[in-house]
Order: C-alpha cells, then sequence, then structure tokens
C-alpha cells in the first residue's frame, strides 16, 4: 500500500493552517516567542513540505521584546483571496497581557509580506478569517460570553465583518456558538467553511492538553443558529488512554485536493519515554469523507495513524536537505530562529566565511531577552547534533557552546568556558532555575583550536561527548535525564530546540565564538 508517515511535519509546528492555490499547498504554524514568526511552508501533494521562510520576517513586524516562553504568536489562519494572501494571528504579550490580534498581506507567499494590520477591537486569539461568496470577509476568535463564563475557561466564537480596504472591522460582532458540550471548556481555533448550502465552523475544544478534540456545527445563514453535529467530538485521542503513540490531538484546518478528495491538518503530540512530549506539538494529516452532511474523519478508525494511506495526488518530494550545515550561505537557512527579535547584529556568516559567528552579549538563555543564540527544532525521538567551535574564553564569564533548550529554566547547556586556572568543558542542566554542573573537564582551549561537541538522544536517555581532535570522543556525561525538556515536566506549550549560543553572563565583552558547521541527524 502506498502510505505516508505522520507526522507530516515533527517537531514544534503547532496549530497547523492551509489553503491550496490551484495545485500547490500553503500551510503556516504558531511560532511563540521565537523569531523570525510564523513559518510557512509549501507542498504540492500534502505529505511532503519545503519551508519557503516566514511570514514575520523583520522586527517591524513582530516585537518580541520581554516575550515570556510559549507567549507571543499564537495560532496563525492563512487564507487566499482575489490573488493575495492573507495571514492573521493573535500576539499574546504575556500570561495576564493583552491579546493583539493582526494581520498580514502578501501577493507572495515566499514574501515579503506586509506590515501588521493591528484590530485593537478584535478580543480573544487564535483568529481566523472567511471570505463569502458575496465577497465579504468575516473575521472570527474566541471571547469571554457576553453573558458571563458559565464554567472554568468557558469561550465562545464571535464573528465580525472585516473592511479589508481599510483594515477595519465594522457593523455587529454575532455570537456564533460556545461549543458541542456543555462543560467543555477551552473553546478557540475557528475556522469557517461553506459547503452545499451550509455555513460549517470548525473549532478546537478541551484546551491543548491530552482532552483536546476538534467539533462542528452548521448553519445556512452565516450569523447562526449552528447547530452542532450530534457526533461530536469529531476528532479526539483523549479516550484512547496515556499510551498511545499520539496525543492532544485537535486544532483542525480542512482543504479539498484538485481531485475531490478531502484532508484535515491538526497538531498532536508523540510521547515517550513515559507521558513526556519533548518534541511539543507537531502538524498530522488525516483523511475525511462527508457522510449525511458531517465529516467523518479517518472512516472506520476514527483517529490519527502514523502510518496511513496517502493522497491520491501524484508524490512530489523536494531536493533533500543535508544533514550538515556549514554556514556556507549569505543568510541562515529557514529552520533556524533567535529567540525574541534581536536587535543588533550580534550574527554573523560573512565575518568568516563558512563559518558561524555569535558575538558574545550580556544576555543569557535564562531571562526573558534575546541572546546570542540561534536554534532549531528537535524533531526526532532519536538523534544527534554536533558542531565543531572556535572560541577562546577572556574571562571566567565567557561561555559559548551547544544548547538543548526547553526554556528559560529548564535546558542543557555543554559549555567552552574557563575557571580560575584552566579552560574547561562542561555540562550544565537548568532545573526549576537552578542550575549545577554534572561533568567538567580539563581542555586546553588555545591550544586546542577546535572544540567538537556532540550530544545523542535515545529517547529521554541524552548523552554528551566532546573531543579535541575530530571523531575521538570522550565522553563528558551519559545518560542525563531528558524528561526536563518536555513540556510535561517544564510547562509551556513548545518543543525542545538545539542549538549554538554565546554569552558573557552579564558583563560587556568584545569576544566571539565561530561555529565550522551544526550537523543534525535523524537516529530513527
Amino acid at each position: 500500500m502506498n502510505t505516508f508517515r505522520n507526522p507530516v511535519i515533527p517537531g514544534c509546528y503547532a496549530d497547523p493552517s492551509v489553503c491550496r492555490v490551484g495545485e500547490d499547498y500553503y500551510l503556516v504554524t504558531s511560532s511563540f516567542e521565537y523569531f523570525p514568526g510564523v513559518p510557512i511552508f509549501h507542498s504540492k501533494d500534502l505529505v511532503n513540505w519545503r519551508q519557503l521562510g516566514h511570514v514575520l520576517d523583520r522586527p517591524s513586524q513582530l516585537n518580541l521584546d520581554g516575550t515570556p516562553c510559549s507567549k507571543g504568536i499564537y495560532a496563525a489562519t492563512i487564507r487566499y483571496h482575489n490573488s493575495t494572501f492573507f495571514m492573521i494571528t493573535t500576539f499574546v504579550e504575556s500570561v495576564t497581557g493583552a491579546r493583539k490580534n493582526f494581520y498580514v498581506t502578501a501577493t507572495d507567499p515566499a514574501g515579503p509580506w506586509s506590515d501588521p494590520v493591528w484590530l485593537p477591537d478584535a478580543p480573544g486569539i487564535d483568529p481566523s478569517l472567511f471570505f463569502d461568496d458575496d465577497g465579504k470577509c468575516y473575521v472570527m476568535a474566541n471571547r469571554q460570553p457576553p453573558g458571563g463564563q458559565q464554567y472554568p475557561k468557558h469561550m465562545e466564537i464571535w464573528m465580525q465583518e472585516l473592511d479589508v480596504t481599510n483594515g477595519l472591522l465594522v457593523g455587529p460582532k454575532f455570537s456564533l456558538w460556545d461549543g458541542a458540550l456543555k462543560f467543555v471548556h477551552a473553546q478557540e481555533g475557528p475556522h469557517m467553511y461553506k459547503l452545499n448550502g451550509y455555513y460549517y465552523l470548525i473549532i478546537a475544544e478541551g484546551g491543548t492538553g491530552h482532552t483536546h478534540s476538534v467539533t462542528i456545527a452548521r448553519s445556512t445563514s452565516i450569523t447562526g443558529p449552528y447547530e452542532s453535529c450530534k457526533r461530536n467530538p469529531i476528532l479526539t485521542h483523549r479516550h484512547l488512554g496515556l499510551n498511545h503513540p499520539v496525543t492532544n490531538i485537535g486544532h483542525a484546518d480542512i482543504v479539498q485536493t484538485q481531485d475531490g478528495e478531502w484532508w484535515m491538518f491538526c497538531l498532536g503530540s508523540r510521547p515517550y519515554g513515559g507521558y513526556y512530549r519533548n518534541l511539543g506539538r507537531e502538524t498530522f494529516l488525516v483523511p475525511f469523507i462527508w457522510e449525511d452532511g458531517w465529516p467523518v474523519i479517518n472512516p472506520g478508525k476514527g483517529y490519527v495513524e502514523l502510518e496511513m494511506p496517502r493522497p491520491s495526488l501524484p508524490e512530489h518530494r523536494w531536493p533533500s536537505k543535508p544533514a550538515c550545515d556549514h554556514f556556507d550561505a549569505v543568510n541562515l537557512a529557514p529552520e533556524w530562529n533567535f529567540i525574541r527579535t534581536p536587535r543588533d547584529s550580534f550574527m554573523s556568516l560573512t565575518d568568516r566565511p563558512g563559518h558561524l559567528r555569535l558575538k558574545l552579549k550580556p544576555e543569557t538563555t535564562t531571562d526573558f531577552v534575546n541572546p546570542s543564540f540561534v536554534g532549531r527544532r528537535q524533531q526526532h525521538i532519536r538523534f544527534a547534533a554536533r558542531t565543531v567551535l572556535e572560541f577562546v574564553p577572556k574571562s571566567d564569564k565567557e561561555t559559548a557552546g551547544l544548547i538543548l533548550l526547553q526554556n528559560n529554566d529548564y535546558q542543557y547547556r555543554v559549555e567552552a568556558a574557563r575557571n580560575e586556572k584552566n579552560g574547561v568543558v562542561r555540562l550544565v542542566q537548568r532545573v526549576e532555575g537552578e542550575e549545577r554542573t554534572l561533568a567538567e573537564h580539563t581542555v586546553a582551549l588555545a591550544e586546542a583550536g577546535k572544540l567538537y561537541l556532540k550530544v545523542e538522544a535515545i529517547g529521554q536517555d541524552y548523552c554528551f561527548y566532546f573531543a579535541t581532535q575530530a571523531e575521538l570522543w570522550t565522553t563528558l556525561f551519559e545518560h542525563a535525564d531528558g524528561t526536563i525538556l518536555s513540556v510535561d515536566v517544564a510547562g509551556g506549550f513548545s518543543g525542545t530546540y538545539i542549538g549554538l549560543f554565546a554569552s558573557s553572563n552579564g558583563e560587556s565583552s568584545v569576544n566571539h565564538a565561530d561555529f565550522d558547521y551544526f550537523e543534525y541527524m535523524p537516529l530513527d
């Protein structure tokens, strides 16, 4: 059987939204506190995806200064209308701060995208756009019901017309729906579609954790009333138990292929080593059919599988990306991110061609700042990552190396540093904001020239190595606990990042660290 493997976009690419333009498909996901924001992907067969770049790739579009971990850019929606792409999303300032909705536009999905059009009178999170047959455009998102919440996290979906020409919401706000079942909380992630005379409203319910789900309602009038599907939730994994290989399925968007098939994109997680989700929430694909006017997901099974029959579309593979980034390009590859918006030029690919140079900054990865860091998502349960570093610390405050980052309080750092007398390489574990050195070895950094660093992960078993000559590895520390890199221990919504960093830890510095390459390889 011709099959594909889920997730189709592995790693913490959450809250997928998709649109089709002819024979091309475009997909966006959340990006939280990372910059650039909102990664955008392109596919011709729904299975093989290439990243075009990011929608929000300029500081003028995205100010993440001071944004806490797992805040920032939440669920985005992408739509196409009259030769223009629209992306609408929420910027979440903080745990208790404002939720600010805005949209940007482009004629080319690879960019450039416009600066934000802010919608100050659009409450809630997870906004979506719907273009009706008469040309009118509508915004919908969630909010607390005007009559008050009847139970914790009780929300409803509202809708209002958008004047796209002037970037303003006009007319009344309509209350559309507050979900399929009483006391199912966190109604969010709305998407609207029109088919066979009905307006269909798909939302997420139950929170983005284990009780996550997809529900649907319909109406012959866009303003309602909306009839809830008696089969709701139409998709969830909460009844499959904690040991199922795919959990917290929800937050869906749908698309019809040019061949007439219907497919649903949704988020989900793959726990491993127990109920630990280091990879965060990933992008999954599942087929569905229409039956009696309602969707039936993966008929006969009703859940998302790791291996499923492919769409009928011709397979279209993109050129494979090399496992090793030698930093030979003018710009960083699109899988790389910064933490929050960069405000200075601490990173260079041209100061020393063929190397990534990171200038030491006083900022660190433990604060809500923009440190000297570049990173990419962990995308596999078993993987190896390695780099080679040239760095001579000038003081005991200066460090550089390899980092595995869940958030500011949960991380592993393989650091080149120096103590009072010698150069050292050490492994630092940070848990609940407290740090301890798990291992430390003396290394003559100035004489060694190059310092090779490597991490290998087999499930939740992380092992760290170093070398002063290529492939002559010395064990730094074995069997480190990977579960501290899971959202289930560290909290938040994002998955683990693997990256490179350089810091002077609170002091000013003119020093820098050069990285010759970074290699990431799955071991599955």
